[in-house]
């Protein structure tokens, strides 16, 4: 392969006119504008926030977003990016754990006590970036593919409720003579609302099946796009907060007001940060492969160095954890298109898109079920992703592997079907037993050491395991 252009210059820093940079940033922000607003919604309910404060929540993660590509992609003296074309998003690593906070502590308070901890965790994570490289042999394939697996899986329960429209039950009355009786979701599950939610995934489906290159890559967004337009038609979506947001507005630090920090939280957090290390490292070699620019131990601290200031970034500007998306390391090898200032390109998009409040009104007001179809298909291709990496894994010669991932997975089922389990348990560690994913990577981590020791995997193994997941590039 040829990894030099005409004019000398690599594929990876060429810089291409201006309207073609353009058209191929949109495609960038359009195969990840899904899977990036879907985090701020589904914490932003989770937490009961207002319908203005979760638009909030959903522009300050299009201006991260944005603001973290560039810095990653561009580069920023030799601390920070990779330099390299990387689209930076909301890892999924970190809804659990959230998630978990915000039923217990819904409000501001949590939103604080969330982003407390979220600020914590990107100031361990840009310390601890050049020492991810040691841990590394205590997650080979094995062990981040269930993690990944059961990440999937712990958010179909999201999709799932999103489908039906939400809650079963939406709180407790307050009467003395019924202390646990619900005040039930009328809409819940209803035909009509399901239908739309099924009418998306079929949109999805078929745009995947029939659609080719670019319409393909975007079939997630049509679908929506598609489910909103039979909504409104439906006369189901309504768009008095559309009408009366502003077009333009400043993206702000601390809106909910100052952090709280909480130390369970905290360690939970640094824990996802770990992972998001694994997974980005993984993306990068396989960037690495794809765009035929060698991966050095400087290029791949800085970019994880980026996760971190990303984090801290997110943290402050009321958003969450970031991380490279797989989907565009996907896109780089389906396209071709090799030079990072595509990306940046990209982050200027999603800059603009972030300070048009108008935008992010709109998406807040698209009903839970249109999101449904298309949360059924996001949430179930992470758990896909798992096990594709799964798929890599030698579990003829080494049956102890099937171990790891069958116990790993049972414990982090836990709190999807008893979630009441650790009524018992200090109430300070709720936060951290709520998160399946978190007992699903301690289990993994200590079973893998108990069974196969600490030889964990080599660079290799893992680019393997990131190819995996994007389906053999």
């Amino acid at each position: 392969m040829n990894h030099t252009t005409t004019t000398g210059v690599h594929p990876v820093d060429e810089r291409l006119p201006n309207g073609r940079l353009f058209t191929l940033g949109l495609q960038h922000v359009l195969v990840m504008y899904a899977g990036a607003i879907a985090v701020p919604l589904i914490v932003g309910r989770a937490l009961k926030l207002s319908p203005e404060q979760v638009a909030l929540l959903i522009s300050a993660d299009l201006f991260c977003c944005g603001v973290v590509t560039l810095i990653q992609s561009l580069g920023m003296t030799q601390w920070f990016g990779i330099r390299m074309p990387v689209m930076m998003g909301v890892t999924f690593a970190a809804v659990g754990p959230m998630v978990a906070m915000a039923n217990s502590l819904p409000g501001t308070e949590g939103a604080r006590t969330i982003f407390g901890a979220i600020i914590a965790a990107g100031v361990i994570g840009i310390f601890i970036a050049p020492l991810v490289s040691r841990l590394l042999r205590f997650f080979p394939p094995v062990v981040t593919g269930t993690i990944i697996a059961v990440i999937g899986i712990s958010l179909m329960r999201v999709g799932i409720g999103w489908a039906l429209g939400g809650p079963a039950f939406l709180a407790k009355i307050p009467d003395p003579a019924n202390p646990g009786k619900m005040i039930v979701n009328a809409g819940y599950g209803a035909l009509d609302n399901l239908a739309i939610a099924f009418f998306v995934l079929a949109v999805i489906l078929a745009i995947a099946k029939f659609g080719r290159g670019f319409l393909a890559n975007i079939s997630v967004l049509l679908g929506i796009v598609a489910g909103g337009v039979l909504t409104a038609v439906m006369g189901k979506m309504h768009f008095d907060k559309v009408a009366s947001a502003h077009w333009f507005d400043v993206v702000l630090p601390f809106s909910f007001g100052a952090p709280i920090f909480d130390p369970v939280l905290i360690v939970t957090m640094v824990l996802v940060m770990i992972v998001t290390f694994i997974e980005s490292t993984g993306m990068f070699l396989a960037l690495s492969d794809l765009t035929g620019r060698k991966m050095t131990q400087q290029n791949l601290t800085a970019g994880l160095r980026t996760d971190g200031l990303g984090t801290l970034i997110g943290g402050i500007f009321n958003t969450f954890p970031y991380t490279s998306f797989s989907q565009n390391v996907g896109l780089v090898g389906v396209t071709g298109v090799r030079s990072r200032f595509v990306c940046v390109a990209g982050g200027i998009i999603l800059i603009v898109l972030g300070l048009i409040p108008k935008m992010a009104a709109l998406i807040e007001s698209l009903p839970q079920y249109v999101l449904g179809g298309a949360g059924l298909v996001m949430f179930g291709m992470v758990a896909a992703t798992g096990i594709r990496i799964l798929a890599g894994v030698n579990f003829k010669d080494n049956k102890n592997n099937l171990y790891i991932v069958a116990v790993s997975i049972s414990l982090g089922m836990m709190p999807l079907v008893a979630p009441a389990w650790m009524q018992h348990m200090p109430h300070g560690l709720h936060p951290l037993l709520e998160s399946g994913i978190l007992l699903t990577t301690i289990s993994a981590v200590v079973l893998n050491m108990f069974f196969n020791g600490a030889q964990g995997s080599s660079e290799e193994e893992i680019r393997h395991a990131a190819m995996q997941a994007e389906g053999g590039h």
